[in-house]
């Protein structure tokens, strides 16, 4: 709890068992519905939050990856408690997340045995928080004691210092929450204290007891209400942060629900899966699109084969009349746009998502892998450009549930050939770039504006020779139009009115959602619709993020990423 104008600013206070009789929080206005509430949500929920880069993202649980998993090239060296060097911070904190014990002394190299280690204390009397922070590449024990300043400590890092358990200078601590010691947090250099107040913690005993809890945390831990959606992880789990209409104070709301700090916002960390704290709309500077093509694998076109003209008429809110009729891409606009084609005929559309393979609709192939080619950059439907390559199908993973009369579990992956003595399937090729692959349900919300694009029938009912695309709404409650019919793993977008939407020929093709950094997800499959643009009666696609672990099990990726390497 934070006490102005004393040095006492926060308190790790009351974040234990509470005498309760229900573990259901007090209505709110900043708090989301008790249906959120009940699924108990935390820093390790990856539907909602990324996880850490020593995690990865299991059946929507953040899981430990195994030190050798993180990168080891470029990294900077660390020293352990145990007087071990480890190769990387990531490494580190691998051991850290698996053991729940601190292992991260400093960065550095001079780790042996008899070398100081980071060291933090809580005075039994003043509760003032000292560290000893060893000199990063100097021998011989050096290093320096300092209070930490009370500019940025908050309930997270009190959380921290009370899972651990001269005065000229002070340093500023930033946590998370997740972090096991004070070492792992960012901690600035040091300043002369002066007229600057510093942090104090009191941890929490097994004796005191709370006369009521207000929210009770996922972990059992008790704190105020109006610690909840503050962008604060008071809980220690970030439960409390996790559920939210909207933010307390200058707190930054995520559209999955999720309150961060405002000091996350424009840092340059991406903390809203869709990217909305570093979109330019809610940062002061510009998002380095540069910056993010040298690390993205997917999800955004290479730019120097797309006309600027018509990407940013793409980005228009505007409607457009359906597929049947749609606007014509530019003969390299839609980059992960595939066609396959059985019997020399284009039976279908595709997305391309990354190495060798192709996402498309189970109702489009069968077991037959001989009888298919994947063609990619093709505009014309009839006619190869200079840019268009074709591939043969190596094997086809049709959805072992895939059900050809409901139309249940309605896709299929595409394994392509690759080249003889090589890892590749085609050379490479600027106008093919591949689509992301969304693994959270959360990501995109209804009436979200995403696009649609295949060779499918047009106004006049008859094939359209060229690549259409049109912009559609994700639509919310889809089972209210097609009852039983409607089935988990499905999901509508068009417009009711039927001005918009999808027709037979585009069956298999991408409906793709961009985030607020412009980088776009294959968020559904055509699949199936009443009949084309009728009212009432919106395409149904197939959920892409539903089948994330199915997907991931069939092309080996060992996390959940934006990039697909």
């Amino acid at each position: 709890m934070r006490s102005a104008g004393v040095s006492l600013l926060f308190m790790f206070l009351l974040i234990s068992n509470c005498n309760t009789d229900s573990g259901a929080p007090t209505p709110d206005e900043f708090l989301g519905s008790t249906e959120c509430l009940e699924k108990k949500f935390t820093r390790a929920s990856c539907d909602l939050v990324f996880c850490s880069p020593w995690e990865r993202c299991i059946n929507g649980r953040c899981s430990c990856k195994l030190p050798y998993q993180c990168p080891r090239e470029g990294m900077a060296p660390v020293c352990g408690r145990d007087g071990r060097q480890y190769l990387s911070y990531c490494q580190a904190m691998a051991l850290s997340c698996r053991t729940k014990k601190p292992f991260m002394s400093h960065f550095g190299e001079n780790c042996g045995a008899n070398e100081s280690k980071f060291n933090s204390s809580i005075d039994q009397d003043t509760r003032v928080v000292k560290l000893f922070i060893p000199d990063q590449w100097s021998t011989g024990g050096g290093g320096e004691e300092v209070l930490v300043c009370s500019k940025l400590w908050d309930t997270a890092a009190a959380n921290v210092a009370c899972k651990e358990d001269k005065h000229r200078l002070c340093v500023t601590v930033r946590c998370q929450g997740y972090e096991t010691s004070l070492a792992e947090c960012v901690i600035n250099e040091a300043t002369r204290i002066g007229n600057r107040k510093v942090a104090t913690a009191t941890c929490y005993q097994a004796t005191q007891e709370a006369a009521e809890c207000e929210f009770r945390c996922v972990n059992s831990k008790c704190v105020f209400l109006n610690q909840t959606c503050d962008g604060v992880d008071d809980c220690g789990d970030r439960s409390d942060e996790m559920c939210c209409k909207r933010c307390r104070k200058d707190a930054f709301h995520c559209r999955t629900g999720v309150c961060v700090s405002r000091e996350a916002v424009g840092d340059g960390m991406i903390d809203c899966l869709d990217g909305k704290d570093e979109s330019p709309r809610y940062t002061k500077t510009r998002a380095n699109r540069q910056h993010l093509e040298s690390k993205l694998y997917c999800g955004i076109p290479n730019s120097t084969t797309v006309d600027d003209e018509e990407e940013e008429e793409r980005g228009r809110s505007s409607r457009v009349k359906r597929v049947v009729g749609g606007i014509p891409a530019k003969p390299t606009q839609i980059q992960w746009q595939v066609a396959i084609e059985k019997n020399k005929n284009i039976i279908c559309g595709g997305a391309y998502i990354g190495s060798c393979w192709v996402l498309t609709a189970a109702h489009c192939v069968s077991s037959n892998r001989n009888v298919y080619l994947v063609k990619f950059s093709l505009w014309r439907k009839h006619r190869a450009q200079d840019t268009t390559d074709i591939v043969l199908v190596r094997d086809i993973h049709i959805h072992p549930m895939y059900n050809d009369r409901s139309y249940e579990n309605d896709i299929a992956l595409l394994q392509l050939q690759k080249l003889p003595f090589r890892d590749e399937c085609f050379v490479e090729n600027p106008a093919i770039s591949a689509v992301c692959v969304p693994w959270s349900l959360q990501l995109f919300q209804p009436n979200h504006t995403c696009s649609i694009s295949g060779w499918g029938r047009t106004a006049d009912a008859r094939s359209s020779d060229v690549l259409l695309w049109a912009n559609v709404s994700l639509i919310a409650d889809c089972q209210r139009f097609y009852k039983d019919r409607f089935k988990p793993g499905m999901m509508c977008a068009g417009d009711l009115d039927g001005s918009v939407d999808s027709c037979q020929g585009d069956s298999g093709g991408p409906l793709v959602c961009e985030d607020d950094l412009g980088v776009s997800y294959l968020w559904g499959i055509v699949t199936w619709r009443e009949s084309c643009g009728q009212p009432g009666f919106p395409g149904v696609y197939t959920q892409v993020a539903h089948y994330f672990e199915w997907i991931r099990y069939h092309t080996g990726w060992p996390a959940v990423t934006r990039f697909n390497s």
